[in-house]
Order: C-alpha cells, then sequence, then structure tokens
C-alpha cells in the first residue's frame, strides 16, 4: 500500500487486528525482510511497517535528514491509526529512531520495546582511524580545489569511493549527507529514557553494530534483557530465524 506523509510517497503494510506494532528497518534495507516477524506478529497483533523516507520503495527526503526527522515522519505516519499503546521493534537504524523516540513527549504508552542489532553508540576511534581521518579530509580538501578538479575531474569521486562505507557508496547524494548525520550522533544519554520492558536481541558476531553495544544498551536502560545469538552477524533475525522468532514470540506472548 501507499500514502503521502510529510509529502513522501511511502510504500507501507498494515496487516492483522489487535494492539499496535511498529516496525522499523535498518539502514539500506526494507520491510521485504520483516515477513517472517511479520506473519508471526499479525496473529494477534496490528502490524504496521513502511520502507521509511530514502528505502525500498519510499520516496527520498527533498533535503538531507536527521534522526529527529525520521522520528517525526514516524509520529506522522502514526496519525492516521487510534491506538493507546504501542509495541516498537526496530532493527539497526531502526532502533536508532526508536531510542529517539523515546525520549519525546508521546501521545500514546510505548508497552515494549524490541531492538535488534540496534544502532546508537557512537564508536570510540581508534589513533590509526583518527590519522586516517585526516589525512582523508586534507585530501579531500586538495582535491576540492578548482584548479586540481579541472586537471583531475574524477579524483574526488574516487577518493570518496575508496574512503566510504559499502552503506554511503551506494547511496544518493542526498541519502549520504543523511547518513553522516545519522551516525555521528551518539544516543548513550538518551538510552534511560527507553523505559518500558525492551528485549535486546544480538549477534555475536555483529561488526556493524556489536555485541558491546547492545550490552551498554542493557546497562543504560532500566528494564532491558539481552539475548544472544551464536555465530550471528548484523542480521541475527534473518540469520537465527526460527530461534529469533521463538524469542520474539515468547516476549510478545503469541
Amino acid at each position: 500500500m501507499n500514502k503521502t506523509v510529510k509529502g513522501l510517497n511511502i510504500n507501507y503494510i498494515c496487516e492483522g487486528e489487535g494492539e499496535t506494532v511498529l516496525l522499523l528497518h535498518g539502514w539500506g534495507s526494507n520491510i521485504k525482510l520483516f515477513e517472517a516477524m511479520i506473519n508471526v506478529l499479525k496473529t494477534k497483533y496490528r502490524v504496521l511497517a513502511m520502507d521509511m523516507p530514502g528505502f525500498g520503495e519510499s520516496e527520498e527526503p527533498k533535503e538531507p535528514w536527521c534522526v529527529d526527522d525520521y522520528v517525526d515522519f514516524v509520529l506522522e505516519f502514526l496519525k492516521d491509526y487510534d491506538f493507546d499503546k504501542i509495541t516498537l521493534l526496530g532493527h539497526s537504524f531502526g532502533g536508532r529512531v526508536i531510542i529517539k523516540l523515546c525520549s519525546r513527549e508521546l501521545p500514546f504508552e510505548v508497552e515494549k520495546t524490541i531492538l535488534v542489532d540496534a544502532a546508537g553508540v557512537k564508536p570510540k576511534k581508534s589513533l590509526k582511524q583518527k590519522i586516517k581521518e585526516k589525512i582523508y579530509k586534507l585530501t579531500k580538501w586538495i582535491f576540492s580545489l578548482s584548479i586540481v578538479m579541472k586537471l583531475f575531474p574524477n579524483a574526488l569521486e574516487n577518493l570518496r569511493k575508496r574512503n566510504g562505507s559499502a552503506d554511503y557508496n551506494a547511496a544518493s547524494p542526498i541519502m549520504r549527507q543523511t547518513l553522516v548525520k545519522v551516525v555521528n550522533e551518539d544516543l548513550c544519554h538518551l538510552m534511560p529514557n527507553v523505559k518500558s520492558p525492551t528485549l535486546l536481541c544480538w549477534g555475536t558476531l555483529d561488526d556493524a553494530t556489536p555485541l558491546s553495544d547492545g550490552e551498554t544498551m542493557e546497562k543504560l536502560m532500566p528494564e532491558a534483557a539481552l539475548v544472544k545469538f551464536e555465530g550471528a552477524g548484523h542480521y541475527s533475525f534473518l540469520e537465527c530465524q526460527a530461534q529469533f522468532l521463538r524469542v520474539l514470540a515468547s516476549f510478545m506472548k503469541i
């Protein structure tokens, strides 16, 4: 289904009946990856999920967004539905949006929260990484000089490709700027605001949001419990799908 939210054409699903569960996907992902958990949840709940702006089949923002812009978008999306309580589930970037959402004054109660390999802890940079970043910024400045751009027109783009992450290189110019805004924000100071019973699901081999991030969230969130999926990476809900769905069903009393 499609509808317009904040002037953008958004692809979404609404399936099942009962109390509301909202699913927010990760960066570069879409609602198709949630199919298995939607099928489990919709047996008891009304499940809402959308391709967030810039992903899947939804239109990208007209200008670069920060995390708060995505929170505003989610709240606007939810205005079409009548509910007093909601359960929030977010993977990776979706978890980042949920952490910020729970720090707002909300017109509804967040009954439960489920964060899967969630983002929000800004990694500390090693000395080697700091030096590499300074060299990159200096080189980028040099390649941005008009005379250099005339002599070597592809140098700046090639530099970005060599140094950018896979997510960065795959994104459009607007979404690249959005990614920079998003990943540079540390949300640890907001994590105590996630006060509902919280299930943290983590792959022990996650190299995008490492297990230590989940352990940090467990310490900072008042009612959080961490479940580890041995051998799984950043998409633990897919890599250990059967085990994840059993944990999810138990937490949601299905």
